[in-house]
């Protein structure tokens, strides 16, 4: 009978922490690809102007969703940009607030979308937000964790230690499954409305959609690493078992 492994299981199987290294890194060089990627289009699509800056951009949706208690403003840093649900306030970069080009609408209109998620009670938003304590608990908790398996070499084999740090990663690895439909629907709003609106008559549409495109990319990365690093614990924590019996 011929035997199969997945891929996750070859890794899990090689000696002491490299495969732990192997996920790491590739990890790492994937995310740095989707990184390079996302920067270089977003800066061909800035080279793209059109009539719009991103404030008035996310002011013109905001208003056309009938959505008259957000407000939007500036905040420092590159690719800072996000909704804060708590405070009903679209945060914009510098840049993406200031200049008028495809990239920086793209941006505007996305985080609108969450804006829009909000006010529609979309339940994965919902969800995502009510998941974001215990995730924060979760990352807490990891951390001390994997200071105790760093500096105490028997933890990594103690079934109790890993038990607790998969049950961690576990809730953090379903916190990024659940943000991947919240990011991809709020990219579909955002694009709805720029080619509904008088917005999209002014711009290449298409670049704007793929400029959110790689922005997604980076969540879809972080994700799939997440699960990566999910599945070699559990193969890990397998293994210590097997060893006690």
């Amino acid at each position: 009978m011929t035997t199969t492994y997945s891929f996750t299981t070859i890794i899990a199987m090689l000696p002491g922490h490299i495969g732990y290294w192997v996920i790491f890194g590739l990890t790492l060089l994937v995310s740095w690809l989707v990184s390079s990627t996302l920067k270089r289009r977003f800066f061909e699509h800035s080279q793209a102007p059109i009539r719009f800056s991103g404030k008035e951009i996310a002011e013109r949706m905001l208003a056309d969703h009938g959505i008259h208690n957000v407000k939007v403003i500036s905040v420092p840093g590159q690719l800072t940009d996000h909704y804060n649900p708590m405070d009903r306030t679209v945060n914009l970069s510098e840049s993406v607030y200031h200049q008028c080009n495809a990239a920086a609408a793209a941006v505007a209109a996305h985080e609108c979308g969450h804006a829009v998620q909000h006010a529609t009670a979309y339940r994965w938003l919902g969800f995502r937000s009510a998941m974001v304590p215990m995730t924060n608990f979760a990352n807490h908790i990891m951390g001390l964790l994997a200071m105790v398996m760093m500096f105490g070499a028997f933890a990594m084999q103690n079934p109790t230690v890993l038990l607790a740090y998969i049950g961690c990663l576990a809730l953090v690895t379903l916190f990024s499954i659940v943000t991947l439909p919240v990011e991809f629907d709020a990219s579909r709003r955002a694009m709805a409305w720029i080619r509904s609106s008088n917005v999209g008559s002014s711009m290449d549409v298409n670049r704007s959609q793929n400029a959110l495109f790689w922005a997604a990319m980076t969540y879809v990365v972080g994700a799939l690493s997440s699960i990566a690093m999910l599945a070699y614990y559990v193969m890990s924590f397998l293994g210590a078992r097997s060893n006690e019996d």
